[in-house]
C-alpha cells in the first residue's frame, strides 16, 4: 500500500544502504552532551549538571554561570533557527493537527506506534527501558502526547514555547539513552545498531508527519495539499531540534513516504517485545475511565482498539502482534464523523474553531485519564 501512495517504481539501491549505515550514526553533538553530563564531578570540573541544562533550557545558555563547552556548543545549535524556518507555517500546521483532534491520537497511537511494534530493534529498546511496557503503559502513552500536544499548540515551536523545550529535552533523553546502553553491556549492537541511532528517528519522525496525515485520510479527513505541506513543515522542524539528519528532513508527504517505504524494507521481523507492548496497552485502555470503573466501558475500549488496529494493520498485522482477530465494525462511524467536519466545518473559521475547541477538550480529557491524577510531565532524563 505505501508503495503505491509513494508511487515507488524502482528501489533506491544506495538509500537502503545509507539507512543501513546510519543505523550505527548516532546524533554527536546530542552525545557529546550525554557524555558531559555523565561525566563525574561536580560543577567545575567540566560536567555538565541538570541544574545548569535546565538552566539553559529555561532561560538560554548565556543565563548559566561558567557553562562547560559542551553545553554553550549544544545550545547554540538548537537555538540557531535556519533561514527554511518558516513560523507562519508552522502554525498553520499545528492548526490543523489540532483540528483533526481525535483522528491524530487513534493514527499515532494504532498506525504510528502500535503499527511499528511489528519489527524488531526500536521494541527491544523500548523493553529495555521500561517504556511503554506493564503497569507504566499508559504513563508513558501519556508523556508522549503531552509532548506532541505542546508541540501543536499556538507558539509552542518559539523559543519560550512548551514544545520547543520538551523537544530539546527529548532529544537530551535520547542522547542519555543511547550512552548508557552503548557502554552497559546489554545491547546488542551489531544485531540492531545503536540504541537510538539517526534511522531509526528518522523513522520514528515519518511516522509522526506523513504517517499520521495517510492515516487521517483513511479514516475520513480531507488534507490539501497547503495544510499538508504546513503539518510536513512543522515537523521537519521538530526533527532538526531533535538531531535528525537534515538530508532526512522533507518537505513533501511523497518524499516522506518513500523514505518510509524504504525504511520498511530495511526493518527486521518480528519479535517477541512488539507482542508485550501491544499487550500492554490494549489492557492499559481498559483502566482510562476517569477513576469511575465501568465493566462496559473497558468492554468497549479494548474492542474499538482492536478493532481500528484490524482496520489499519489487517489479519496478518494483528497475528504477528498475538491479537484477536475482529472486525472493523469501529471504523465506520468513524470515517462517517470525520467525513461531515471535512466537508462542513472545515470549510468555515467558525466550524474550524469549533473543531479546535473540541480537540482540545478531548486531549485534555485523554491526558487527565492517561496520567491518572498524577502530575503532567516527560521522562525524566536518566543521567
Amino acid at each position: 500500500m505505501l508503495r503505491r501512495v509513494a508511487g515507488v517504481h524502482d528501489i533506491d539501491e544506495d538509500l537502503l544502504d545509507l539507512i543501513g549505515r546510519r543505523m550505527y550514526a548516532r546524533d554527536e553533538p546530542g552525545a557529546e552532551l550525554a557524555r558531559a553530563m555523565r561525566r563525574r564531578g561536580c560543577s567545575g570540573t567540566g560536567r555538565v549538571t541538570m541544574a545548569q541544562f535546565r538552566k539553559a533550557l529555561d532561560e538560554g545558555v548565556r543565563a548559566v554561570p561558567d557553562a562547560p563547552p559542551e553545553l554553550v556548543q549544544f545550545f547554540a545549535l538548537v537555538d540557531d533557527v535556519p533561514p527554511w524556518v518558516d513560523f507562519d507555517l508552522i502554525e498553520r500546521g499545528a492548526g490543523v493537527v489540532r483540528r483533526l483532534g481525535r483522528t491524530t491520537t487513534d493514527v499515532l497511537l494504532q498506525l504510528s506506534l502500535i503499527g511499528g511494534y511489528r519489527f524488531g530493534g526500536p521494541a527491544e529498546l523500548l523493553v529495555a527501558t521500561g517504556a511503554l511496557s506493564g503497569s507504566t503503559a499508559m504513563r508513558r502513552l501519556g508523556e508522549t502526547e503531552t509532548w506532541t500536544h505542546a508541540i501543536t499548540r499556538p507558539g509552542g515551536l518559539r523559543r519560550d514555547g512548551e514544545g520547543f523545550r520538551l523537544t530539546v529535552h527529548v532529544r537530551a533523553m535520547h542522547a542519555l539513552i543511547n550512552d548508557r546502553f552503548e557502554t552497559n553491556g546489554r545491547w546488542d549492537v551489531g544485531e540492531w545498531g545503536l540504541p537510538v541511532n539517526q534511522s531509526d528517528q528518522a523513522a520514528t519522525l515519518g511516522l509522526f508527519n506523513s504517517t499520521l496525515l495517510l492515516g487521517a485520510r483513511f479514516l475520513g479527513r480531507h488534507v490539501s495539499a497547503a495544510d499538508s505541506l504546513a503539518v510536513m513543515h512543522l515537523w521537519k522542524y521538530v526533527g532538526l531540534l531533535l538531531g535528525v539528519n537534515e538530508d532526512w528532513l522533507f518537505d513533501t508527504e511523497r518524499e516522506q513516504n518513500v523514505f518510509n517505504y524504504h525504511v520498511l524494507l530495511a526493518q527486521d521481523g518480528q519479535t517477541p517485545a512488539g507482542g508485550d507492548l501491544t499487550a500492554a496497552i490494549v489492557e492499559g485502555v481498559r483502566h482510562l475511565d476517569h477513576g469511575r470503573p465501568n465493566a462496559l466501558r473497558a468492554a468497549y475500549a479494548r474492542a474499538r482498539l482492536l478493532s481500528m488496529l484490524r482496520y489499519f494493520l489487517g489479519r496478518k498485522g494483528l497475528e504477528d502482534l498475538r491479537l484477536p482477530i475482529t472486525s472493523p465494525w469501529a471504523v465506520p462511524p468513524v470515517v462517517a464523523k470525520n467525513l461531515a467536519a471535512s466537508l462542513l466545518l472545515d470549510r468555515s473559521a467558525y466550524g474550524r474553531r469549533h473543531l479546535e475547541r473540541t480537540g482540545e477538550a478531548y486531549r485534555q480529557k485523554r491526558l487527565t485519564m492517561l496520567f491518572d491524577g498524577a502530575r503532567r510531565r516527560i521522562g525524566t532524563l536518566p543521567v
